[in-house]
C-alpha cells in the first residue's frame, strides 16, 4: 500500500522532466538532413547564415528567408516560389539536440500534418 502512494509521486517528476535543447548551436551553419515520408528516405544538404538557407537536393538549389521566432522555431519563406506548395511558409521547430545533430518537425503553415526529420551538422 506505501507503494502505491509514492507512484503518482514518481510519475509527476517523471513527467517534469524535459531535456535539454541547445536549438542556439544550430542556428548558422552547414548541415545534412535526413526526413523519412511513405517509407521513402530524402536527403539534402544546407547552409544557414543567421536570416538565410540554402538547401540543395537532387543536384537543384533553392533559397528561403528564415524568421527566427524563438530559439527553437522558424519560419521559412521561399525567395523565389516556382509553384504554388512554395508560396506556402513552412515552419520548424527543432524538438530535441545532440552535439551534432537536431530532430525536428515541420509543417506547412496552416497545415496539421507534419513530418519529422534529423538534420546533422557538417560545418560551422
Amino acid at each position: 500500500m506505501k507503494n502505491l502512494l509514492f507512484l503518482p509521486l514518481a510519475f509527476f517528476i517523471i513527467s517534469c522532466y524535459q531535456s535539454e535543447r541547445h536549438c542556439k548551436d544550430f542556428k548558422t551553419g552547414s548541415f545534412y538532413s535526413e526526413v523519412t515520408i511513405d517509407d521513402v528516405l530524402y536527403k539534402s544538404e544546407f547552409t544557414r547564415s543567421k536570416d538565410l538557407q540554402v538547401e540543395t537536393y537532387n543536384g537543384k538549389s533553392d533559397s528561403a528567408h528564415v524568421r527566427w521566432i524563438n530559439d527553437c522555431e522558424m519560419v521559412f519563406k521561399t525567395i523565389h516560389p516556382k509553384n504554388m506548395a512554395e508560396h506556402k511558409d513552412i515552419h520548424l521547430k527543432i524538438l530535441a539536440t545532440t552535439d551534432s545533430s537536431y530532430t525536428f518537425e515541420y509543417s506547412y503553415i496552416g497545415d496539421t500534418k507534419k513530418q519529422k526529420g534529423t538534420a546533422y551538422k557538417i560545418k560551422d
